[in-house]
């Protein structure tokens, strides 16, 4: 009943005019992010996030939400049209999507695919409402131990979900861990690693990195991949008929509980969910030999299970300040540098802003239904925006925003050159979450092993003797070797279906 009530009080404060406008804004720059081929979630919230600085903190978090979960409702529209996933996970969307398209009902699949994302995305909400609160209260009875094992093991898993190999990972943490320390030590007081260069004294800037490492390097790799844009498939109609909703509702069903509960675990991203759907989907179907061929519930699974996982993400992220997908990364960097701390003490002294955010994303999936199914055609024409045009925007964006955070030319400097490393790394796959990851809970993880060995004079084995810090190890090993098992199921899907290394995300 205290949530529900704080969730009303949240609502009360999103049907404001200028923040219905803010909810409106990253709802549709999020579709518009989802439609368009390589530009995900995670780079779109690193090139607005500069922007976002000058909205309060509730205002710039709806924001930031609003182009997650819109990226995740758009990136159906180039599947379904162009056989085109925009991010790895609407490979699955793409299996019956496009054949769907082909045969002339491209307008019933996205229109089942908008239903089924809306659909889902409720259904998350109602269990991020429902789950979030008791896992924050049961996270105030830990400790420095048991917030240093949980998150260290939700980077062990990570680091092996990144599609990459687990040493390329360890090593790209490692990097971020040492650069994260730069600035003022955090027991001393006194800089450390600045090599006598005042400028370092301050440490780097998150957004300038963040900046760097997805907007410029996206602008590099866009201009050695020659980007253009691209014709596809006519639409004719945007509304399924009562048949494919008869038979896409249980799917929608399955879809979004598969997606939401499994999107609770840390390194269990959309693809998988996705892919998982798909196959459940198969299994369960009376005429398995139509997937493939344009099965309507192809596309409900995948893409109900995809985005309910975006909102069961938002649980951890919020209750125990553990991303569970790289765009959650960014957000819980976005998170940090409005001055707000996830984890259990963020209901108890951020309750109106955790809720109001809730809350529009509750209105902004009713947007985003409006928006997908009667604009569906102004959304595929988007996509035959030239690269050309696109690029120097987000070039000119990200260099103001990096600027306007400390209004220093060094962090303009800054996003420039991991802008440069960030290409070097997509080049020879070299993973950046671990990397971004490493930086955002890199002073947390030192504050607390630093306490965590205090309260124990030395003794590191505080960490197995306690016996919640225990559990938590045990279940997050469990959680890995699961995790390990469905990554390489999915990863082997991915190739097998785009026939290339697909980032997941």
């Amino acid at each position: 009943m205290e949530s529900f009530l704080a969730l009303l009080n949240g609502f009360s404060e999103v049907i404001t005019p200028f923040n219905l406008l803010i909810v409106l804004l990253g709802s549709l720059l999020g579709t518009l992010v989802g439609v368009l081929p390589g530009l995900g979630p995670t780079s779109a919230i690193a090139i607005l996030l500069p922007v976002t600085t000058i909205l309060s903190p509730v205002q710039g978090l709806m924001m930031m939400a609003g182009i997650y979960y819109g990226a995740m409702y758009g990136g159906s529209t180039t599947a379904i049209l162009m056989n085109i996933p925009g991010e790895s996970s609407s490979v699955p969307t793409t299996l019956d999507g496009y054949p769907l398209a082909k045969q002339g009902r491209a307008g019933a699949a996205l229109g089942i695919a908008a239903i089924g994302s809306f659909i889902a995305g409720i259904i998350g909400l109602v269990g991020l409402v429902l789950f979030t609160p008791f896992l924050a209260d049961q996270a105030l009875k830990f400790g420095p131990p048991e917030y240093f094992t949980i998150m260290l093991l939700a980077l062990l898993v990570l680091f092996n979900l990144t599609g990459f190999s687990f040493n390329k990972s360890v090593i790209m943490g490692l990097f971020g861990f040492l650069f994260s320390m730069v600035g003022i030590g955090m027991t001393s007081g006194v800089p450390r690693f600045d090599f006598g260069f005042s400028f370092l004294s301050g440490g780097f800037e998150m957004v300038s990195i963040i900046i760097g490492l997805f907007a410029i390097t996206e602008i590099l790799k866009g201009l050695e991949e020659k980007r253009k844009s691209i014709q596809q498939v006519k639409i004719s109609g945007i509304y399924p008929n009562s048949q494919d909703l008869k038979q896409s509702k249980l799917s929608i069903l399955r879809g979004s509980l598969l997606g939401f509960f499994l999107g609770i675990l840390p390194g269990v991203s959309a693809t998988i969910t996705a892919f998982l759907s798909y196959d459940l989907e198969k299994k369960l179907s009376k005429h398995p030999e139509k997937f493939g061929k344009g099965a309507i519930e192809g596309v409900a699974g995948p893409e109900s299970a995809n985005n309910a996982t975006s909102s069961g993400g938002f649980i951890p992220l919020l209750a125990l300040g553990i991303p569970a997908s790289p765009p959650l990364a960014v957000l819980l960097a976005a998170l940090m540098i409005y001055g707000l701390t996830p984890g259990p003490m963020l209901f108890e002294q951020n309750s109106q802003v955790v809720w109001t955010v809730i809350a529009s994303m509750f209105i902004g999936n009713i947007i985003l239904l409006i928006l997908n199914l009667p604009l569906v055609g102004l959304w595929a024409k988007l996509t035959n925006v030239p690269f050309g045009i696109l690029a120097p925007i987000i070039l000119l964006i990200s260099i103001f925003g990096a600027f306007t955070v400390r209004n220093s030319m060094f962090d303009v400097v800054v996003a420039v050159i991991f802008g440069v490393l960030g290409y070097f790394f997509h080049k020879y796959q070299w993973p950046i979450i671990p990397f971004i990851l490493c930086i955002v809970l890199g002073p947390k993880i030192e504050r607390n092993f630093i306490q965590s060995l205090e309260m124990a004079a030395g003794n590191p084995l505080i960490f197995v003797q306690r016996p919640i810090s225990l559990i938590i190890l045990v279940t997050a090993v469990m959680i890995l070797i699961l995790s390990i098992i469905l990554v390489k199921r999915t990863k082997k899907r991915v190739l097998q279906e785009t026939g290339d290394q697909m980032e997941f995300s």
